[in-house]
């Protein structure tokens, strides 16, 4: 597996490789010893979301101690988008884009204090999170997918945002409390 440095300080590519053949594939998607070896903290929490096509999730986040989580598409693809929202980081407020798929099975590392959203290429797309600590709705941030000061481009026509969502705030009034 190869691990790769994205622009996002302490952002992580995991890049395993899949073993192909007329059966199909086989794929490592987790490794503990390796997770240890760069940094990873425990996790103890799985998820698994589900979206239709043109679908966007995000732009979550979560305050105080923040949450590292490990983001892969299981099935289909996404269009995954980080946002720094860490005030000391050097690349605070800017965002970066990534593609994960069920056919190259890339995984990011998320560390704590980021924003993650994605919009779904397929129909459908399975998104698995693995996180470092019990979600707590009381921290959680949400910035709206397109907020104008960010200018994220999303691929595809929305076709589906939840009520949540919308109802965001901007970049400007969740940076203004970090």
């Amino acid at each position: 597996m190869q691990i790769l440095p994205a622009s996002l300080p302490g952002v992580l590519v995991f890049r395993p490789t899949p073993h192909r053949d007329d059966r199909g594939l086989f794929v490592r998607t987790f490794d503990l010893a390796l997770a240890r070896e760069h940094g990873l903290p425990e996790f103890v929490q799985d998820s698994q979301s589900r979206s239709r096509l043109g679908t966007i999730r995000g732009l979550h986040g979560r305050s105080g101690a923040g949450e590292a989580k490990l983001v892969r598409c299981a099935r289909g693809a996404v269009h995954d988008v980080l946002v720094d929202a860490r005030p000391d980081s050097p690349t605070f407020g800017r965002h970066e884009v990534f593609r994960l798929d069920d056919e190259a099975f890339d995984q990011l590392f998320v560390p704590p204090g980021l924003l993650h959203g994605f919009q779904a290429l397929t129909q459908p797309a399975d998104v698995c999170y693995r996180i470092d600590r019990p979600h707590d709705p009381a921290e959680d941030l949400a910035v709206r997918f397109d907020d104008a000061d960010l200018d994220i481009h999303w691929p595809l026509p929305v076709t589906s945002v939840s009520e949540r969502d919308r109802a965001a705030g901007s970049w400007r009034e969740v940076r203004d409390r970090l």
